[in-house]
């Protein structure tokens, strides 16, 4: 296990910052158009059917357990094992992380759910930056003309756009995309930006919102509007283009392993799921509780195709005229809703400490107001001396609330570590501890030293349990869910046990889009790490190079 370290702090030594020398391994050919599909105009409809459904009438207001005061607190979620959809919307509105827009498709992230995305942001940002990646920004606005431009990238993007028509209250002359990505706006950039080699490779990144037309919506994982982070890139040779592609998804795969706690399976998708205009695409697809998969990252080598749409070129060290190879890569607030599924149980979130804005919560247990001066000062003395150990930490303490309705109430937040101050902790200077992962009596250790050099090092080390325990129990539960087969009947058998299929693939396109309309299983991605042959086909029974990953999805 490594040791603890908040995100936001980088070391130099990361594996994933030195830059590989990359062999070139493409999809099979660029990604056929996807739809014939129209963009669709934008209109402020009420999010009437997108509401969030009343809780269960037999849902029952949990007691308060161990305050005092017999006050209820808040109510329970649906258990999982019940209704995971319910279960997962009861999280986002319970641990109070997002709520519905008035138009439909949209959401308001709520501060705790955004100060999670600002700890992603933090640590990503870091990663970027160390790469030499720096920050900019390009206008929401994209004309439509410029998305038509890469035929692909139109076909791929036509049915979730939406246009402006109307600007000052008279027409355009041209529509306007509101930017569901942004790489014909940043290549129509770069084409008058790069002139010769010296000013490659540029390498920029932005952090933005995008709005894709979904007509099926859910917190986080889809919407209809959402942020992300885009990084675009131009190389001289394809060679350092597939490099930064698959660079980049190692860096994903470390932030979503080693903070996020969501040991993903990386790769790369086949033709028909790759990005529209790309190349390649590289994924890391992980699996949610209920066994479906999210693709939480990608990386597209985009080799020329942009960069022949917009002219892009540069004069290389023989003046000759070259087209850039680019990269373009991302990740979004999906992973949010991706680590709700992954780590979440019956009580709500459960955060990796990486990940958690707040670590550590203390509990200040007051009955006689003689004891509250005393009691206050020791919490305080406890989060300074985990403060300055730069440790998250948050004292809440709220005189409205009971102790029991505190205890609910963050762990329904996924704070990692409880501790609890009271009376007689004062006079023995010692404390409680709570963990998050572990439930009741079985996570709770009593008489932790309050003396700070004591209590920082106790606190940590349940730090760093916590993280290697939940990305352990997520890997167990992923590897148990992983069916290897030999024949489409296999697949399909694994299909509807809500297991992913893991086998040999040499099929077509069309195998491929059976599979998906037979099963409505898609092909996830060929992993890195493959099996040791030799494979056979499951569906033609013909000798195959490697396996891949069938899976229902979000």
């Amino acid at each position: 296990m490594q040791a603890f370290r908040a995100p936001g702090s980088h070391s130099s030594s990361s594996a994933a910052t030195a830059r590989p020398v990359a062999t070139l391994n493409p999809c099979r050919g660029p990604i056929p158009f996807r739809s014939n599909g129209r963009p669709v105009y934008a209109s402020a409809v009420p999010a009437t059917k997108d509401a969030p459904a009343t809780p269960a009438a037999k849902q029952q207001k949990q007691k308060q357990g161990g305050g005092g005061g017999g006050k209820a607190v808040e109510a329970a979620v649906t258990p999982r094992s019940e209704d995971f959809s319910k279960w997962y919307l009861d999280v986002v509105a319970k641990a109070e992380l997002a709520d519905y827009g008035p138009v439909r498709g949209t959401m308001v992230i709520r501060p705790y759910g955004y100060a999670i995305w600002e700890t992603i942001q933090s640590y990503l940002d870091g990663r970027f930056k160390d790469l030499g990646v720096q920050n900019a920004y390009f206008p929401q606005l994209i004309p439509y003309s410029f998305i038509a431009k890469e035929a692909e990238h139109v076909e791929g993007f036509a049915p979730e756009l939406a246009l402006v028509t109307k600007g000052g209250g008279k027409d355009l002359d041209e529509p306007l995309v509101v930017r569901p990505t942004s790489e014909t706006i940043i290549n129509h950039m770069f084409a008058q930006w790069v002139q010769s080699y010296r000013d490659l490779p540029l390498q920029l990144n932005q952090w933005c919102n995008v709005h894709r037309w979904e007509m099926r919506t859910r917190p986080f994982v889809r919407t209809l509007e959402f942020l992300w982070q885009e990084g675009h890139t131009a190389h001289a040779t394809a060679e350092e283009a597939e490099a930064e592609a698959r660079l980049m998804i190692d860096v994903y795969t470390d932030f979503a392993v080693n903070v996020a706690g969501m040991p993903v399976v990386p790769g790369r998708k086949s033709r028909i799921e790759s990005f529209a205009g790309a190349n390649c695409t590289y994924t890391i697809e992980a699996m949610m509780g209920d066994r479906r998969a999210l693709q939480a990252g990608t990386s597209h080598n985009l080799g020329t195709n942009f960069a022949k749409a917009f002219g892009t070129q540069y004069l290389d060290r023989d003046s000759k005229r070259q087209f850039v190879h680019q990269t373009s890569w991302g990740v979004s607030t999906r992973v949010i809703g991706g680590i709700i599924m992954t780590h979440g149980d019956d009580k709500g979130l459960r955060l990796p400490p990486r990940l958690a804005p707040v670590q550590v919560v203390i509990i200040p247990i007051v009955k006689k107001e003689e004891d509250r001066v005393a009691v206050s000062e020791a919490a305080q003395r406890l989060a300074d001396a985990a403060k300055g150990a730069g440790i998250r930490v948050k004292i809440d303490a709220d005189e409205r609330q009971t102790p029991g309705w505190k205890y609910n109430h963050w762990e329904m937040r996924g704070v990692p570590v409880r501790v609890e101050v009271g009376p007689k902790d004062v006079q023995s200077g010692t404390c409680v501890t709570a963990r998050r992962d572990m439930p009741g009596k079985e996570g709770k250790q009593m008489g932790v030293p309050m003396e700070a050099p004591a209590f920082v090092a106790h606190v940590r080390g349940l730090l760093d349990d916590i993280q290697a325990g939940l990305t352990a129990q997520a890997a167990a539960f992923r590897d148990a869910n992983i069916v290897d087969v030999r024949s489409y009947e296999e697949l399909k058998e694994a299909i509807a046990a809500g297991k992913w299929a893991r086998g040999g693939w040499a099929g077509s396109d069309e195998d491929e889009r059976r599979v998906k309309e037979e099963t409505q299983a898609t092909l996830r991605c060929f992993p890195f790490d493959q099996p040791a042959g030799p494979h056979t086909c499951l569906m033609t029974g013909q000798p195959a190079g490697e396996v891949a990953i069938f899976a229902k999805s979000y």
